[in-house]
């Protein structure tokens, strides 16, 4: 029996940025962004999501006067990513 794919991972722009984030020590949002090319709402809206699972880690602090939020992946989101390759692996007889 095929193990169901992550739902949460599965959604193309949530798992564009994980595996960005798997290939970086850390990304700010612009790098997110222009790498998705995703609009800065959706984008906002998917990094809560993966933030919320505890996938990822958001900080947001001021440098001068800017706000900069950066992400980076955790274990637990490492782990989730790795079993959504290996389910996607069983879907297509790897």
């Amino acid at each position: 029996m095929l193990k169901e794919l992550n739902p949460l991972i599965h959604s193309q722009l949530r798992l564009a940025v994980m595996t960005l984030l798997l290939s970086v020590e850390e990304a700010d949002f612009t790098y997110l962004k222009e790498k998705t090319d995703a609009t800065a709402g959706n984008l906002s809206v998917q990094l809560d999501k993966l933030n919320n699972a505890g996938y990822i880690q958001v900080k947001k602090e001021f440098i001068g006067k800017k706000t900069r939020t950066s992400c980076k992946i955790t274990e637990l989101g490492k782990e989730a990513l790795e079993e959504y390759i290996e389910a996607l692996k069983d879907y297509l007889k790897l």
